[in-house]
């Protein structure tokens, strides 16, 4: 779950980012930006991110009651083991192709809502969300764009609970599940000047989960025709429940990301 919340930590930092690289072309009554394009026409993004978000929600196995999550940023940050995120972006005139990966191993506190079961219980996560998407602008100008997008994201998250205290203090258990969810929506930049941008998506589907969905805003700065930084707020939300494994959970925090342009 948390890990969701860092990967999940795919796609709006690198999508985010992707995007308002390659859209840096030019503002309205500013020479034109040089645009870096190969001899085929099309461009490539490739930005590695970090998202620093909180985790809250639900998660249960077969044979166990739900226990609840709610960690801040920090707690995340403390009990964090290993974290990968990375996205990247391949775009041909109004076309693209997008993916966005995201890996995490963490650790942290939660409860069962009644405290006769359990004084506490300990969760670590280790989830792998891997996004891959096309989209066609629909709006485009010298000042950004706007794009339509759709695509599937795999899911694969495993889990180890651990009770303390209560009845059942000693228990352990691990379980894990992994599915595809269909995701559709919006995303895009917008140019205040050669250099400033905001950009920001939004997406929602399900399939494998009930609900699947993404959404991030952020301001980027572009140093130079081939790289820019991003930083902004990203929340992810997934609700998958099926054969007593439940992952309902809600990531959300700041992101931060580099974007390289070839």
């Amino acid at each position: 779950m948390r890990v969701l919340l860092l990967q999940a930590a795919v796609f709006w930092a690198g999508l985010g980012v992707a995007s308002a690289v390659q859209s840096a072309d030019i503002a309205p009554g500013v020479p034109e930006a040089k645009v870096i394009e190969s001899e085929s026409g099309w461009t490539y993004t490739a930005a590695p991110y970090f998202w620093a978000a909180g985790l809250s929600g639900d998660i249960a196995q077969f044979g166990l009651p739900e226990v609840h999550i709610d960690s801040s940023v920090d707690d995340i940050l403390e009990n964090l083991d290993f974290a990968f995120m990375a996205a990247g972006e391949a775009r041909y005139e109004r076309f693209s192709i997008f993916a966005d990966v995201m890996y995490t191993k963490l650790g942290a506190d939660a409860n069962t809502r009644n405290g006769i079961l359990a004084d506490s219980v300990d969760v670590t996560s280790k989830t792998f969300a891997g996004l891959l998407g096309a989209g066609y602008s629909v709006l485009e100008n010298p000042s950004g764009h706007l794009d339509i997008v759709a695509g599937v994201r795999v899911w694969s998250v495993d889990t180890t609970i651990g009770f303390n205290g209560g009845l059942l203090g000693g228990r352990e258990a691990d379980d894990g599940a992994t599915w595809v969810d269909a995701l559709a929506g919006v995303r895009g930049n917008y140019f205040f000047t050669p250099e400033i941008y905001v950009t920001g998506w939004g997406l929602v589907g399900g399939g494998g989960a009930d609900l699947d969905w993404d959404v991030s805003l952020a301001l980027g700065y572009r140093f130079t025709d081939t790289i820019s930084a991003v930083a902004g707020y990203r929340a992810v939300g997934v609700n998958y429940n099926n054969d007593g494994f439940v992952f309902d959970v809600v990531e959300q925090g700041p992101i931060i990301g580099v974007a390289f342009r070839f």
